[in-house]
């Protein structure tokens, strides 16, 4: 149920109180969902990309399985002219210098980009351990090995029958953002996965 603060809707957590945490001689694995984030779809010419990036401190990646982090702020490719900006609330002191990515967008004057706020649309489980990259290839044609997918790729793809956008934050970590109606779907297969992985 949403809950009016201010002029900013909360919303309960699809995947409150979920967690997944196995270990054993072959290897461990852990499900955590992700905090709320302020997510923005991003679509810009070159011209307005550098700008935003400008304003956001970093460079928007070009190039296909990219990303870019500046502080609480990543950045991943999609394609030719469209990203996926994230900044997480609750990550530390830095957040409330990041937070606002609407208002920073809104105050640009960089010609024609779309900036639409997918921030109640979306949620994301972290896959962490050992068998996480093993995990998620249960379901995800991608392939994960570092050589491929090193930290700091970001991909559009799937995962069983969910779309899903998936970054790799360290060797043995990955992101798995996902729409919110979808996420106990893609929470229940990493589960399973997870078991036989």
């Amino acid at each position: 149920m949403a809950d009016k603060s201010g002029d900013r809707a909360d919303r309960d957590h699809p995947l409150d109180d979920r967690r997944l945490a196995t270990g054993g001689q072959a290897g461990d694995i852990s499900l955590d969902p992700c905090p709320f984030a302020e997510r923005i779809a991003l679509r810009a010419d070159e011209a307005a990309a550098a700008a935003i990036g400008a304003a956001l401190g970093l460079e928007l990646p070009k190039q296909p399985k990219t990303s870019s982090t500046a502080g609480a702020i990543k950045v991943l490719w999609l394609g030719p002219d469209e990203w996926l900006l994230i900044a997480e609330a609750g990550a530390g002191p830095e957040t409330e210098a990041s937070a606002g990515l609407n208002e920073k967008l809104a105050a640009l004057d960089a010609g024609p980009f779309s900036g639409v706020d997918i921030s109640h649309r979306n949620t994301a489980i972290t896959v962490s351990g050992d068998k996480a990259a093993a995990t998620l290839n249960a379901g995800c044609p991608q392939d994960l090995s570092l050589a491929a997918f090193p930290v700091g790729a970001c991909s559009r793809t799937i995962l069983g029958k969910s779309e899903i956008v998936l970054l790799r934050e360290a060797e043995d970590r990955f992101r798995v953002e996902c729409w919110r109606s979808f996420s106990d779907y893609v929470w229940k297969y990493l589960v399973d996965a997870a078991k036989s992985a």
